[in-house]
């Protein structure tokens, strides 16, 4: 049996933290707005002026914005400009982490479909965060790129961790204070993507979810696990990468690979099979996070979610949507039936669960969701649940019903 040992990470020195604490009270009364919405972070976790940018991570390619064609690039036009406003009630993240957690946040940038949401990412191998920035550095839509941080520059030099988890996580180490400055003591839930069976995913992504309960995050893993076909040497590695990050979040939601084969069909190309695999993760993140930062007919506040999800080990997610007269019947059952989901949700301890639709969905709807749900559920579990309604859908359009039942054993 392959294994491999993870150092545990220190905590952030006190001189950051108070920082970091200082940076918060500031960022109350005054919030910074750089033009692009993100920023390199440099050996010690400050933030890197145009002129003092590494040569290796800067694009001095064009970039292009809309149909104006303005062109930008890494090094210039850090304009900022300052708004006096509340900090939000609820600072949520999202932390990409190697090459399949950078693919994740890409797919969440791509479809825009998340509000209020702040995005970061961290990779060893600094050509691919290069080519990240390149497509997002102007992202300022819904979900914004805020911060990426190149990981173990002297250990990997900018090439990667090889498909070593034990250089992942001494990258990580390496670059603790990078991370604690990109996820920062103002985070209340912070979400953590990664493939695992991997180097740098396997590896960081412990290290980061570390970190970030040291900083008084509710923590959340959302990652998959390889296709049996990858071999078995990667996935032996991404179970020891699961029971390390098991070990360091509130919860976990594991996606497998393998189970997406029955929602797929067998004729799918390889690499949009891939991106259901991402899509699943998009999914699993955005529904959670609406329940928080978007308005809704049944409106949840962090601290319902905090109690369902807070110290609560692995957690099952189950996706549905449907169409027609009977659409929110529908969705909810696909929910709750859906592949993806490994044991019985009347096994779970809590559970949370999302009712999306249009303008035109109704009460009944939801009540019609809620009672699907509330069946498959043991009575005596917590259960926190709410409905966001999409203004951008027409008449008609589907309800989709996102669910994540936390509390079990293993």
């Amino acid at each position: 049996m392959l294994g491999f040992s993870f150092v545990s990470p220190l905590k952030p020195s006190p001189e950051l933290v108070r920082k970091l604490a200082c940076d918060k009270l500031e960022a109350r009364r005054r919030i910074s707005v750089r033009k692009h919405s993100f920023c390199l972070l440099d050996a010690r976790g400050e933030s890197l002026e145009p002129r003092q940018t590494p040569q290796s991570l800067l694009s001095q390619r064009a970039l292009r914005t809309g149909p104006t064609e303005r062109s930008a690039t890494l090094s210039t036009e850090y304009h900022q400009r300052s708004v006096d406003t509340d900090a939000p009630p609820c600072v949520v993240r999202v932390f990409g982490v190697g090459g399949g957690g950078c693919n994740a946040i890409s797919r969440m940038l791509e479809d825009g479909e998340f509000t209020g949401v702040r995005f970061a990412i961290a990779n060893t191998d600094h050509q691919a965060l290069i080519e990240f920035t390149k497509k997002y550095a102007l992202q300022t839509s819904n979900g914004v790129l805020e911060t990426v941080v190149p990981l173990g520059e002297s250990i990997c030099r900018g090439l990667g961790a090889g498909g070593n988890p034990e250089i992942g996580c001494a990258a990580a180490e390496e670059s603790h204070d990078r991370i604690a400055q990109a996820i920062g003591v103002g985070t209340d839930l912070l979400f953590i993507t990664a493939g695992m069976g991997g180097g740098t995913g396997t590896g960081a992504a412990p290290v980061v979810a570390s970190i970030a309960k040291s900083l008084g995050a509710l923590t959340v893993g959302v990652v998959t696990k390889p296709f049996s076909f990858e071999g078995r040497h990667r996935m032996q590695q991404a179970l020891d990468g699961v029971a390390a990050l098991r070990e360091n979040v509130d919860t976990l939601i594991v996606v497998s690979n393998d189970r997406l084969m029955h929602v797929v069909p067998k004729n799918m190309p390889l690499k949009r099979a891939f991106r259901v695999a991402d899509d699943v993760l998009k999914n699993g993140v955005r529904g959670i996070s609406e329940l928080i930062t978007r308005p809704g007919l049944i409106n949840v506040d962090f601290a319902d979610v905090r109690s369902v999800m807070a110290e609560k080990g692995y957690a099952l997610l189950g996706l549905g949507t449907g169409s027609g007269e009977r659409r929110a019947r529908e969705a909810a059952l696909a929910a709750v039936s859906s592949p993806l989901l490994d044991f019985p949700l009347n096994s779970a301890k809590g559970a949370v669960f999302n009712i999306c639709g249009g303008p035109d969905m109704t009460l009944s709807e939801v009540n019609q969701c809620a009672e699907v749900i509330f069946q498959h559920l043991d009575p005596d579990a917590s259960i926190i649940f709410g409905a966001t309604v999409d203004a951008t859908l027409g008449p008609r359009a589907d309800i989709s019903v996102t669910v994540v039942a936390t509390g079990f054993a293993s």
